[in-house]
């Protein structure tokens, strides 16, 4: 049951209702190594008992009651006149716990910290209270890594707003590789010269991050994350589905008084009224209750009808029996107990209030109101065999009416070819030359926009359409980070966090 126990004499066991307590003792006959100079003695000067706590046994803590030995050290030279011996994997110097027990501590420190490690080991019939924890934490020693092929470079708040880190991993194994105190160009630089041998490098559209590799792996290729590449595209889309609203909506949305609408509508105006009359941003967002962020979107945007949404309504029982309810509804009216009849005939499974809701709220009578910008958006960044066959009619619907949506939705089929594919990369080369071209030979101002920024860093986007390499694994890694910190509830210092990422 002990067999850490082996090495030393066990004189007796006493197994009471709280806690077992052994009681033994190291031999005699045995010479050990000085902790000084090494040298091998068995000269005793006395014995003295060492208290060492172990590992529950039986849902009972248990207890060591430790005779050991002082003994001389028998070396002139050495600067230790006596030392006391170590019974191995029962006693460390300077600790009162046995190097089983203190691996179990660490582990649960590393994953839970503070006081909620303290409140599990107490389940594990130990008492440490939760500082102690935290210093052996700090105390355990970080794993030793080889320097990666393929780094993966990404930054995660601290503060959010304020300050900001910078994590780095292997993209191959996933395994965390070092945190850095900042997302600054010149600490990047740094590490990267302090560890050569890194060949690839996945990061996101970061220029500080581009300028960092290039000068602390000026030979390492950098690769664009292919997910940001499509996320600055959906950005891109957004800004020209919005700018061609007119185009695409049947009717404009209703601003009604009280709606969202409407509070959009008079907060857009009020803005742009104070910043009309000289009052700057900040002082706009004091005196209208205003985030600055806020006010600087309802100052980008001048026409107010781009902010007023439709009302959106998710999918529901109801459905699928829109055709039928919207038939018998055309040839007169009908009471709804007998539209429910009907449709449970067909195959309703739903409520009478559902179906009641749904009548009232007009969804009958059109056989699909106008999206949002952003539903729309949305649609057209699907993979059109992902995509439902309703909203997917819808879309070619919307889209067909508007030369530049048609285009738009073109030009993002053909770019999310190039995303998807890795077999060719000379082709891929050309065929991303070619989409740029024609990008550039359309009316599309967002997407133009979209363009510059993938010419300026075209050696790395192509690289993240040749290689199998992305950002994924770092952005994963960042939100288990999120759980981290929020398990210390945001009370914790950098170097605590930095030390629990990298044991986790």
């Amino acid at each position: 049951m002990l067999p850490q126990l082996a090495v030393v004499q066990v004189e007796r066991v006493e197994a009471g209702p709280v806690l077992i307590r052994v009681v033994a003792r190291t031999r005699d006959d045995v010479s050990v190594s000085c902790s000084g100079c090494g040298w091998f003695s068995d000269w005793i000067h006395s014995r003295y008992v060492r208290y060492v706590a172990d590992e529950a046994v039986g849902g009972r803590p248990v207890l060591i009651e430790l005779s050991v030995r002082r003994l001389y050290c028998e070396n002139p030279d050495c600067s230790k006149t006596t030392f006391v011996e170590q019974a191995e994997g029962l006693s460390v110097r300077y600790q009162r716990r046995t190097p089983a027990l203190q691996r179990l501590l660490g582990v649960v420190a590393a994953a839970l910290a503070g006081k909620g490690a303290a409140r599990m080991v107490s389940h594990l019939h130990q008492l440490v209270s939760c500082s102690t924890l935290l210093t052996m934490l700090m105390a355990l020693p970080l794993p030793v890594l080889p320097v990666p092929r393929v780094l993966g470079v990404d930054d995660f708040a601290l503060r959010r707003g304020h300050r900001y880190a910078t994590i780095l991993i292997d993209v191959l194994t996933h395994t965390r590789v070092d945190v850095l105190a900042d997302r600054t160009a010149g600490t990047l630089t740094a590490w990267l010269r302090e560890h050569p041998g890194v060949e690839i490098v996945c990061r996101d559209g970061s220029a500080s991050y581009a300028e960092a590799i290039r000068h602390g792996a000026p030979d390492a290729v950098q690769v664009s994350d292919r997910w940001h590449l499509w996320h600055n595209l959906a950005a891109a889309v957004e800004k020209t589905v919005a700018a061609h609203a007119a185009c695409w909506r049947a009717k404009p949305p209703e601003a009604t008084p009280g709606s969202r609408n409407a509070r959009v509508l008079q907060t857009h105006a009020a803005v742009h009224a104070s910043l009309e009359s000289g009052v700057g941003l900040c002082e706009t967002g004091r005196r209208l209750g205003l985030a600055l962020n806020t006010v600087k979107r309802y100052a980008r945007i001048g026409d107010p009808a781009q902010l007023v949404r439709p009302p959106q309504y998710r999918r529901c029982l109801v459905d699928p029996f829109r055709d039928h309810l919207r038939t018998r509804r055309t040839a007169g009216p009908v009471a709804t107990t007998i539209l429910l009849a009907e449709i449970r005939a067909l195959g309703y499974t739903g409520s009478p209030n559902l179906l009641a809701r749904y009548l009232e709220q007009g969804r009958a009578e059109e056989a699909l109101s106008d999206p949002s910008v952003r539903r729309l958006t949305s649609w057209i960044m699907t993979d059109p065999d992902h995509l439902a066959e309703e909203p997917g009619t819808h879309r070619d619907k919307l889209t067909a009416g508007c030369p530049e949506m048609t285009l738009l939705t073109s030009h993002v089929t053909a770019f999310a070819k190039l995303l998807a594919h890795h077999e060719h990369p000379a082709a891929e080369h050309a065929a991303l030359a070619e989409w740029i071209k024609a990008v550039k030979g359309d009316d599309l101002p967002a997407l133009h926009a979209f363009v510059r920024g993938l010419e300026k860093d075209r050696a790395a986007v192509q690289a993240g359409l040749d290689l199998p390499h992305s950002n994924g694994a770092t952005e994963g890694i960042n939100n288990k980070t999120k759980l981290l910190k929020r398990q210390t509830y945001g009370r914790a210092g950098f170097a605590l966090l930095r030390q629990r990422i990298l044991l986790n």
